[in-house]
């Protein structure tokens, strides 16, 4: 996606109004959509909730007037916050049952309100909104007022397909009468009872954010296009598969796209700068990667077990740790660790984590299995030890082993209930980088890494989609 390559430039005045879930699995890769939208010429406003754009301004000291834009590329950014109101002195963990509702709630109210008070302010008219998947009622706006929607999806396509297949009653699913029913969907692998995104598990304890997910496939007909993080040649025949139910266009992996490389970033926290020193200093495929995501939250006991495990394996790793939210308590490393480990590790609060993965010293990633952290490894061609927990999580993971063959199972996610030992992990540590697995798993995650590259090249399926989608925005703004 290098350059601007548009049969015709974009006109000054194309404005797309994204608007982001605030959690920064969600708006990071929206950020990177807006980077290389504005790096083709368009202006995007960026809007989420205060309460995450405290985090942005503390991390990034970019946004000291994020109201007026920002130049990126031949475009340029500009942010709209509003305020969820939440109790700022409330240190209990966020409820996402209550919380989900709630931001529809003040969302719909004060939504209006910034699009109206940005064109009195002078900025062009709204051409698009663009909203990801735990927001549908940004789908409701938008048509209220007469504004043409799509939809950011920032997971895969196989569960896109999953959820639109549970919406529409097309397959059998997982009931509370037959809570253990393997799912059958076309141009996918069977699935598990617990290799289906976990929100959509009769017994699963954030089925709220289940219900917002499915509250999009209501709204789909609103959208006149979704946009997919994901390579077209990853999901070759699923993405043709769906694409007969609605308009999608493959965009993915954002995080490659030149254009965007370096643009505004999202982080909630200021990613560490000595990692890379770390890493500089270490040889080649010898640092095991490990981080967890934004979310996950393993227990204290699993903790001990993983750093007793990366202990007995003598590998070399880089260990993100970062602070945990409100109300949970801090993780602590078994007495003695550091000492143990020396220079042989390095633990962090926060890694530039495409960096990290691109290093050419990192050896394997172990992950939670988000869609992002999923992306990222497979477009830097890293193996993984695979550490899935809930959502789509457990569904990435059956991915990365049995279609992507570049995964190690350590677990099968939290419904699992089960502490896994430091034994299994280290077992797991050495299959991933020393046993007869290891070169067959880096042979194919090269395969994908080559695929990336040229999906995002001049010419490549996602080069070619994301400019498909910027001249139907020309034709919605000249309409």
């Amino acid at each position: 996606m290098e350059g601007n390559h548009s049969a015709s430039k974009p006109s000054p005045a194309l404005h797309v109004f994204m608007i982001s879930f605030p959690a920064q699995g969600h708006v990071n890769p929206l950020l990177r959509l807006a980077n290389y939208l504005a790096s083709q010429g368009l202006l995007i406003t960026f809007c989420t909730t205060e309460s995450f754009g405290k985090k942005m301004r503390k991390a990034n000291n970019i946004l000291s007037h994020e109201t007026q834009p920002s130049p990126v590329g031949l475009g340029s950014i500009r942010f709209e916050f509003f305020d969820d109101e939440l109790d700022e002195n409330d240190k209990t963990p966020l409820d996402y049952n209550w919380y989900v509702p709630h931001l529809e709630l003040i969302g719909k109210q004060k939504l209006p309100m910034i699009l109206k008070n940005q064109e009195e302010q002078g900025f062009p008219f709204v051409c698009c909104l663009v909203n990801n998947s735990f927001i549908p009622w940004a789908s409701d706006v938008a048509e209220s007022l007469d504004i043409p929607s799509a939809v950011f999806w920032v997971q895969s396509c196989a569960c896109f397909s999953a959820y639109f297949h549970y919406y529409n009653s097309l397959v059998p699913f997982p009931t509370k009468a037959k809570p253990n029913l393997d799912v059958m969907i076309p141009f996918m692998p069977p699935l598990k009872y617990d290799e289906v995104p976990s929100f959509l598990h009769p017994f699963c304890r954030l089925g709220i954010l289940g219900e917002a997910i499915l509250g999009q496939f209501k709204n789909l007909s609103k959208s006149f296009c979704i946009l997919m993080d994901t390579v077209q040649e990853y999901e070759a025949e699923l993405v043709d598969y769906m694409s007969k139910f609605s308009n999608i266009k493959s965009i993915g992996p954002l995080f490659k796209a030149s254009d965007s490389s370096a643009g505004i970033r999202a982080d909630s926290l200021k990613p560490d700068d000595s990692c890379i020193e770390f890493l500089d200093s270490k040889p080649q495929s010898s640092v095991v990667y490990v981080s967890f995501g934004t979310h996950v939250y393993l227990k204290q006991e699993q903790i001990d077990e993983i750093a007793h495990g990366l202990l007995s394996s003598e590998l070399l790793f880089l260990w993100v740790m970062k602070p945990p939210k409100n109300g949970l308590e801090p993780h602590v490393l078994p007495e003695g660790f550091l000492d143990k480990v020396g220079d042989k590790g390095k633990i962090v609060k926060w890694s530039n984590q495409e960096e990290v993965l691109a290093h050419p010293s990192i050896a394997c990633f172990v992950t939670h299995c988000g869609w992002n952290s999923t992306m990222e490894a497979l477009a830097n061609g890293v193996p993984l030890l695979l550490f899935p927990q809930w959502g789509d999580q457990v569904t990435n993971a059956k991915y990365l082993v049995d279609v992507f063959k570049v995964g190690v199972l350590v677990c099968r996610g939290e419904a699992e209930h089960t502490i896994i030992t430091r034994d299994e992990i280290e077992k797991c540590l050495f299959e991933a980088t020393k046993g007869l697995k290891a070169s067959e798993m880096r042979d194919n995650a090269l395969k994908w890494k080559n695929m990336a590259e040229e999906a995002v090249a001049e010419g490549g399926s996602s080069g070619r989609n994301i400019l498909a989608f910027i001249d139907e925005l020309m034709v919605k703004a000249n309409k």
